[in-house]
């Protein structure tokens, strides 16, 4: 996948892990706190807080980006199996808008993208939209490497450390009926289950047709179920060698978004628009319109895109 890391970065990780093992030091330096499972790294850290702490404890990074609509439901199962699996790697986010170098270093050509680094040694794992029993699977496999290649068994988790000021449940109002049908279609996100998600939110909508949240996940989960079963592939060629074909475009244009290329997705379709006519050109607008709500309307790329369209 074209992954390059600084052989100095590498060299120096390899040496704080033999000065460790000089020292009797197993890896797992005890007593960290639930909350410091998941870190949040830029580039100035990045050889303190991945490279160095790779000869701990598994890194498993997720590149993500705040206009990355798959990456909104990857980032908090990423953290809940982080939580999850107790110290047997620490999550490292890395916004890839305020970290180019970073992800030109690893190589990425879209995202959500998630990588680990193992005593100093970068692996990938995955890009894309990705089932939770794929993650998980890929996630017991890095352990494994980690412990019988490595020696890294993990981290001590001590729970006394989490911060006095966590939130308290008991004060908080009870769960209205659309909020446990928004929760249930969270899970159902998590979970694969698209259209159960959809389904979720359709429900919700129907008591409340104003919901902006209902209305987002439900756009963001129709998405995730169009292209849940397409082979990348084909569609990508169906797209090349059929410029003119409307369905086409539409099913290429989905996965434009899916992988983050937000103005690639758009600008498809706005072609599309303009070389297609009837009913051809209704379902592509339609299509469009369906994008811009997964986006949100307040993105400058939207609003760049609603003045070419319209």
């Amino acid at each position: 996948m074209g992954l390059q890391i600084a052989r100095s970065q590498l060299a120096k990780a390899e040496q704080a892990r033999a000065e460790a093992a000089r020292q009797g030091d197993g890896g797992g330096s005890g007593g960290v706190s639930p909350a410091g499972l998941v870190i949040d790294v830029d580039e100035a850290g990045f050889e303190r807080d991945v490279l160095q702490r790779s000869t701990e404890v598994p890194v498993v990074i997720d590149f993500w980006a705040e206009w990355c609509e798959p990456c909104k439901h990857l980032s908090p199962l990423l953290e809940r199996l982080a939580a999850e699996y107790n110290g047997r790697f620490v999550l490292a986010k890395v916004d890839v808008d305020a970290n180019q170098m970073l992800m030109q270093q690893f190589g990425i050509q879209r995202i959500p993208a998630v990588f680990a680094v193992v005593a100093g040694h970068a692996l990938p794992l995955f890009q894309g939209a990705t089932g939770p029993e794929q993650i998980r699977q890929t996630l017991d496999q890095l352990v494994q490497i980690a412990e019988e290649r490595f020696g890294l068994t993990g981290l001590v988790v001590d729970p006394d450390t989490e911060p006095a000021s966590a939130p308290v449940a008991a004060s908080e109002e009870p769960a209205g009926p659309c909020d446990a049908l928004l929760e249930a279609a969270v899970q159902a996100l998590d979970a694969g289950d698209f259209g159960g998600a959809v389904q979720a939110y359709k429900n919700v909508l129907s008591d409340d047709q104003g919901n902006t949240e209902a209305k987002l996940g439900l756009a963001q989960a129709e998405l995730l179920q169009r292209v849940a079963g397409a082979d990348p592939q084909q569609v990508r060629k169906d797209a090349a060698d059929k410029p003119g074909d409307a369905q086409a475009q539409i099913a290429a244009a989905d996965l434009d978004l899916v992988g983050g290329h937000v103005e690639d997705a758009f600008g498809r379709l706005i072609d599309t628009v303009q070389r297609t006519a009837g009913d051809d050109r209704d379902a592509v607008r339609r299509r469009l319109l369906e994008l811009f709500e997964v986006v949100g309307a307040d993105d400058p790329r939207v609003i760049a895109a609603r003045r070419v369209l319209f």
